[in-house]
């Protein structure tokens, strides 16, 4: 991901509609793992919806600064399988 909040934000801007999964920092050493699809992008945000049969809620919204400082990390379903 880039170094700079517009680079993190352009670089999710061409992977709107692609599965992901998120592992956010959830606090006194919890991860949380969430899967979906990247849905809009906004100046500050980016939403996140989520799939229905997992999660009882049905989008989540992150800052760009969560990506940049690493309190969210996220790994898009194209690139495990091109790792693999």
């Amino acid at each position: 991901m880039g170094k700079t909040l517009g680079e993190i934000k352009q670089a999710l801007d061409v992977k709107i509609g692609q599965r992901l999964t998120l592992e956010a920092n959830g606090g006194r050493r919890k991860t949380i793992e969430r899967c979906g699809i990247l849905a809009e992008t906004y100046p500050s945000v980016f939403i996140v919806e989520l799939d229905q049969d997992e999660h009882s809620f049905e989008r989540v919204s992150y800052s760009y600064a969560d990506v940049l400082t690493e309190t969210v990390k996220i790994t898009f379903t194209d690139e495990i399988t091109k790792m693999a």
